[in-house]
């Protein structure tokens, strides 16, 4: 083996090792080989996990990857509605798609894997609420539990409303949002209406 291609392969095992994920354009960047690539594939030193996207083999594989991995694919996106649900423990349900929402004139992403559902919310909309958190190893965008909740009463017409009521019950319930909080992300995200006779409910009889 060159010396050349020996330090190409020496680059990538530090880049994936590194991370638990890495796209395809970050080892191109870097000046991996195609080559390389496809050996390193060959010899097991490292795994694709999806179009465009590799891992160590010997990484710790998070529950939550797929989200990670959707954020590889766009960075700019934000993990949102039924998703941001589930990854906050506040739904029993796995949606199939991931769901992230994007600004109104972004271009939408081209299918891939992991699959998603794209929402597009005006930028007054999108710029809430929204937290960073550490998913295997990737910054990955997330909303907070009231602005998710907001989001679910806004779009009645993309997710049941029974979704977004066991959403607001179990944020009550498992405190990861007073009142107060989701009050104020309801009123900011154009859902007040919609979700004040189901909040005062549970407050009053909780």
């Amino acid at each position: 083996m060159s010396a050349a291609r020996l330090s190409q392969r020496e680059q990538l095992k530090a880049l994936v090792s590194g991370k638990s994920i890495v796209r395809a354009q970050e080892l191109r960047n870097a000046g991996i080989a195609g080559s390389t690539i496809q050996r390193a594939l060959d010899d097991g030193y490292i795994i694709r996990i999806g179009r465009g996207l590799y891992q160590d083999p010997q990484s710790d594989v998070d529950s939550e990857q797929t989200l990670a991995e959707v954020a590889k694919r766009i960075p700019k996106g934000v993990i949102a509605m039924v998703s941001a649900l589930a990854y906050h423990g506040l739904t029993d349900q796995m949606p199939r798609k991931t769901w992230v929402a994007i600004g109104a004139s972004e271009w939408s992403p081209v299918s891939g894997y992991p699959p998603v559902r794209v929402v597009r919310f005006a930028e007054k909309y999108l710029q809430q609420g929204v937290e960073r958190h550490t998913i295997s190893g990737v910054d990955v965008l997330v909303y907070s539990v009231a602005k998710t909740i907001a989001d679910l009463f806004r779009n009645g017409r993309l997710v049941d409303r029974s979704v977004a009521v066991e959403g607001l019950r179990a944020a009550l319930d498992q405190r990861k949002a007073n009142p107060a909080q989701i009050a104020d992300a309801a009123r900011a995200g154009g859902a007040w209406r919609a979700i004040r006779p189901y909040l005062e409910a549970l407050t009053f009889n909780g």
